[in-house]
């Protein structure tokens, strides 16, 4: 069975802040440049669809994706294709393109292109991070610990980095090695749900029956409507 807490994340470009969604856009009388012909609706469908999405993976359940998605997917892989096969030293978009192939479930070709990345830019930490997201999908756990680690020296103050570790450790059955990555990460970015949902994981994989319930109480406080975390508490009631 496949951890349901690997992460491959549909949503494309860069997430508005609360802030930019809330505000109230000034009224402003409408000219003739201020509408929208089709070639422009056209030109702004096209950029959205390929917005670089290298290395953004939030942390999170799998999505499963419609039919509607998928030819979005799909059109977004070609693009990608097309970037590659134009500059094939193009780290970016190959990290991009192995992560489309992943969204497809391709995992053959989504390593291949995040090794291709890594041949050109040992340093990649974009590559090094969403490699380790297939393998550990693949339930090759010391692949992707290994990967995880270089990640990790490459960005320390990134949290996603001991959370995955922290699936890893679990799976591994490893659970010290979990807690301790946990921590790291719940110190990195405090309150996130994901962080403390997989924390309770690991006290329910010890038969802490109890202290995986408080646990995730504790996730449903920062979010009541914390799928995971109520599906846990079900499953243990």
């Amino acid at each position: 069975m496949i951890d349901n807490n690997v992460v491959l994340d549909p949503n494309v470009g860069k997430l508005r802040t609360p802030e930019s969604l809330s505000k109230k856009s000034k009224k402003t009388k409408k000219t003739k440049k201020d509408s929208f012909t089709p070639l422009t609706s056209a030109i702004l469908i096209l950029l959205t669809l390929v917005i670089s999405v290298s290395g953004w993976y939030a942390v999170g359940k799998y999505f499963f994706w419609s039919n509607l998605d998928m030819k979005r997917v799909n059109a977004q892989l070609e693009y990608y294709k097309q970037k590659v096969q134009a500059d094939p030293k193009n780290t970016e978009a190959l990290v991009d393109l192995g992560y489309t192939y992943s969204l497809k479930g391709n995992d053959g070709q989504a390593i291949q292109q995040f090794n291709q990345a890594l041949m050109i830019d040992s340093k990649n930490f974009d590559a090094y991070y969403n490699i380790s997201l297939v393998f550990i999908k693949e339930k090759r756990f010391n692949e992707a610990l290994e990967d995880l680690n270089k990640a990790g020296q490459l960005s320390p103050r990134d949290y996603k980095v001991p959370y995955q570790k922290g699936i890893v450790y679990r799976n591994l059955k490893m659970y010290k090695e979990a807690t301790d990555s946990l921590n790291q990460a719940n110190t990195l970015m405090p309150a996130n749900t994901d962080i403390i949902y997989e924390t309770g994981m690991v006290a329910e994989a010890q038969g802490k029956k109890d202290d995986a319930i408080n646990i995730y109480k504790q996730a449903l406080s920062y979010d009541p409507l914390y799928k995971p975390a109520i599906a846990a508490l079900e499953r243990l009631k």
